[in-house]
């Protein structure tokens, strides 16, 4: 894989075969905004681990970094399922084929079943911690910070974000309203509630209260 358009701010893309397909794969299967988005989330995410001293591998970071929100797209919406897992799982299924040990598929599909959980990846193995990282960095702006204006230009200026809020948005809300159910107990029932007509979120206390136990 060339190198030219894959460094920026000091962090490069790995350059190897599994790197390349994962970056074909995505650029053919999803659009525009969610590929640049998720070269983004690898290259905050790598920034945010150098800053905390995590021995990160930078290929599984990768994967995970492309592969975190594949599962938004139309061919999940009909899973029944978060679509973190089929994402997840859609990682599980490349690296396999791609002959990668276990202990790798496992930190990969975790950083993304586990990228909209806030509270937990942050104590899991590095790869885990600096998906949600550089996803919270790119989308919540979490550690604004952390990062410098100059690392940032450069990251964007090879992934541009324009109009990125509301486009993420939109993305989020068509990913997930086929399949409502599946976003009880976590944030993007806030994404439905915000803009789908009707959503009524499931209520946990709710829940407890209707079970069948009798106290």
């Amino acid at each position: 894989m060339s190198t030219q358009g894959n460094t920026a701010a000091g962090v490069a893309v790995p350059d190897g075969k599994l790197a390349a397909e994962a970056t074909e794969l995505v650029r053919d299967t999803t659009s525009e905004l969610i590929y640049h988005h998720s070269r983004r989330v690898y290259w905050f995410g790598s920034l945010q681990g150098q800053r905390r001293g995590l021995d990160f591998d930078p290929e599984l970071l990768y994967i995970g970094a492309m592969f975190h929100d594949l599962g938004l797209g139309e061919r999940f919406r009909g899973s029944g399922r978060r679509f973190e897992v089929d994402g997840a799982d859609e990682a599980r299924r490349f690296l396999e084929r791609h002959g990668v040990p276990e202990d790798g598929v496992r930190r990969v599909w975790t950083a993304i079943a586990l990228h909209t959980t806030p509270g937990i990846p942050e104590f899991m193995e590095p790869e885990v911690a600096l998906v949600t990282a550089g996803v919270e960095y790119d989308v919540l702006g979490i550690g604004f910070d952390d990062i410098g204006p100059a690392a940032r230009a450069a990251i964007t200026a090879l992934h541009p974000r324009p109009d990125f809020k509301r486009r993420i948005l939109e993305a989020f809300t068509e990913g997930i309203a086929p399949k409502p159910d599946t976003a009880f107990g976590n944030v993007k029932a806030d994404v439905l509630r915000h803009f789908v007509p009707g959503f009524v979120p499931g209520d946990f206390v709710e829940v407890i209260q209707n079970s069948p136990w009798d106290e």
